[in-house]
């Protein structure tokens, strides 16, 4: 004998249409549909809304990343100097990449703390939603939260860095000026086009989470192309790339973004090494990412945490 299963009480009532006064008693009363994307204004308030929880979940999560080591927090500062010394040997000593670029070392350093930055922000980002599932299925909250909060917590690690940096500087016979002042407005530039590119990745690591093993190689690539162990202008000089290469790598925003801080922090880094226009190139970078980047995450809003 067959037996014919009736649909469930959720599935009909799902089925069944809405009478039209209650969707507009509904409207009236500003009630939505449950997981509804909000409006973007809307989400831009409740992001908001939420900022303490992005600056709290960022600070728990930096102080909580090296709470087992001996050296704690001090890894922070530790693993990029490592980085450095690391590069120093095999670009600076070795393939001689040092040769014509004076102040080598600090050129080294800063380059490689702001791409550690920048580098970091995209990679956690790609995990940023798919690694917090649990959470995203469990509360109501914008998801952008996610990939932000990862931004402001290397955001928060950079700063200890940049502080070293500094102490680093005078060590090696940088002068402080006025011009270190520029630091800060590269600082939030290069934050807001971390965090645009980290949500992009994010929506995409999301659906895709093999995504995330690819990163570490496609972000190798962007970091040897970005001239952060060797000088851009000095390698272009040649004249022996097509066009459009030498277009590509002077406009790179990552090589944008740790140029202004060299050209901000050491003396010896002038501004004929930057391509023209290079604070509308380095905006133009930061807006495009951040506003784009937020739209796109935005627009599946109510796709992550199903599957």
């Amino acid at each position: 004998m067959t037996t014919v299963t009736a649909p469930s009480t959720a599935a009909a009532a799902a089925a069944r249409p809405v009478p039209p006064e209650l969707s507009r008693l509904a409207a009236e009363h500003g009630l939505t549909l449950s997981g509804a994307r909000p409006t973007l204004p809307r989400y831009v308030a409740e992001l908001w809304g939420r900022r303490h929880f992005v600056t709290a979940y960022a600070t728990a999560r930096m102080q909580a990343q090296y709470s087992t080591e001996k050296l704690g927090q001090v890894w922070h500062l530790v693993t990029p100097l490592l980085n450095a010394a690391v590069y120093y040997f095999i670009f600076g000593m070795v393939m001689k990449a040092s040769h014509g670029v004076p102040d080598y070392l600090p050129f080294l350093i800063t380059g490689v703390f702001v791409w550690d930055f920048i580098g970091s922000s995209i990679n956690a980002g790609t995990r940023a939603v798919h690694s917090n599932r649990g959470l995203v299925r469990a509360l109501h909250f914008p998801r952008a939260s996610l990939p932000i909060s990862t931004v402001v917590q290397l955001f928060q690690q950079l700063l200890v860095t940049m502080a070293a940096l500094v102490i680093l500087l005078l060590v090696f016979g940088q002068t402080p000026s006025f011009a270190w002042l520029l630091a800060v407005p590269t600082l939030l530039l290069m934050a807001v086009f971390a965090a645009g590119v980290a949500m992009v990745m994010a929506r995409i690591g999301s659906k895709n989470p093999d995504v995330s093993q690819l990163m570490p190689f496609v972000l190798r690539t962007w970091m040897y192309s970005s001239g952060v162990m060797w000088s851009i202008d000095q390698m272009l000089k040649n004249d022996h790339l097509p066009h459009w290469v030498t277009l590509a790598l002077k406009l790179n925003p990552a090589a944008v973004y740790i140029d202004l801080m060299r050209f901000a922090l050491i003396d010896s880094f002038s501004a004929a090494s930057l391509p023209p226009h290079v604070w509308l190139v380095a905006l133009g970078w930061a807006l495009l990412a951040g506003v784009g980047g937020f739209i796109y995450f935005w627009k599946a809003e109510e796709e992550y945490g199903r599957g």
